[in-house]
């Protein structure tokens, strides 16, 4: 690959479109940004303005309340690291001495109306089961934040479909390997980092991320995430309005025989301010088997990586980081 200098802009504008020429171009724009960066920004993506904003003044409520309460939640307590993970706790860089970074993490049920925080059930994840935890002082919290996965969730549904499609794949590739939503989503809270620049300790060390691709919404304003390039150096990926990122994990570069790359990325705050962020990670069901596709591998391109069930990659990277 050559080294790319800046993250590429899509316009999905077409992402349902009908015409066959506008979507081909759709395709292969996301073919280019997932074979040669591994990022792109993506623009018209269809989801209000007013959904991170809901999303965003309950996420600050949370992180505002003291430790000890945000400690009734925290994800040592069930068996699926779902909850709150207090600054430090996790450590992305196995060179790194911590995540300098406070997190909430739940994954799917059913989306909650805004006047009712009535409990639903949630699906059978195996490897990965359980529910999800919430803090019960703060009952708003849960619906803004499930009223946003369910957005972004759906976002990522018709992202499949283009992948299959980049793969030279019938559209319905992964249809059957997506039936239910391993996907799970964080809220994060990046304390402004001040003083010596030591870079053992940052927002959330040089790492990539585990799921087949990630959404992640940026508070506007803060520069905070660099990608890296093939020639090592660390390129900006400044949060701009009305944008989300969206990048590929290791899920995917496993399925591709690295075809799809899996960059390597971190996050900074060096703002002088508080910074929030929140990737939904959208992997397969746990169940899935990530074996190479077919048309990736060759005599010159041989299989990398063995076959393992999605849940048990997942279920080991989440051990590794946060030691538990």
């Amino acid at each position: 690959m050559a080294p790319f200098k800046a993250i590429p802009v899509i316009d999905l504008s077409d992402i349902s479109s009908s015409d066959s020429t506008a979507r081909r171009k759709l395709v292969d724009e996301i073919k280019h940004a997932c074979t040669e960066v591994g990022f792109f920004y993506v623009k018209n993506h269809g989801i209000p303005p007013e959904v991170f904003q809901r999303t965003l003044a309950a996420m600050r409520q949370f992180f505002d309340l003291p430790l000890n309460a945000k400690l009734e939640v925290e994800n040592t307590k069930t068996p699926n690291f779902k909850g709150y993970s207090p600054v430090l706790s996790g450590n992305n860089d196995p060179n790194g001495a911590g995540d300098l970074q406070e997190g909430f993490e739940f994954g799917f049920e059913p989306p909650v109306d805004r006047d009712s925080a009535v409990e639903t059930s949630t699906v059978n994840d195996g490897i990965m089961a359980g529910a999800n935890i919430w803090p019960t002082q703060l009952p708003g919290f849960r619906v803004a934040a499930l009223e946003y996965y369910h957005h972004a969730l759906n976002l990522g549904r018709l992202l499949f479909p283009l992948f299959a499609l980049a793969l030279d794949l019938p559209e319905d590739f992964f249809a059957d390997k997506t039936k239910h939503s391993a996907a799970l989503m964080r809220l994060l809270h990046y304390p402004p980092q001040f003083g010596e620049v030591d870079d053992r300790v940052i927002g959330i060390g040089a790492h990539t991320d585990w799921e087949c691709f990630t959404i992640l919404w940026q508070q506007p304003g803060i520069q905070a995430l660099q990608v890296l390039n093939s020639s090592k150096e660390w390129i900006d990926a400044p949060a701009t309005e009305g944008t989300l990122v969206i990048n590929l994990g290791d899920e995917l570069a496993r399925w591709t025989n690295d075809v799809f790359t899996s960059t390597v990325h971190r996050a900074i705050n060096r703002s002088g301010v508080r910074r929030y962020s929140i990737p939904l990670f959208f992997g397969t069901d746990y169940d899935v088997k990530l074996e190479p596709i077919a048309s990736c591998v060759s005599a010159d391109r041989p299989a990398k990586y063995e076959v393992i069930t999605a849940g048990e990659f997942i279920k080991g990277r989440l051990q590794a980081t946060y030691g538990h």
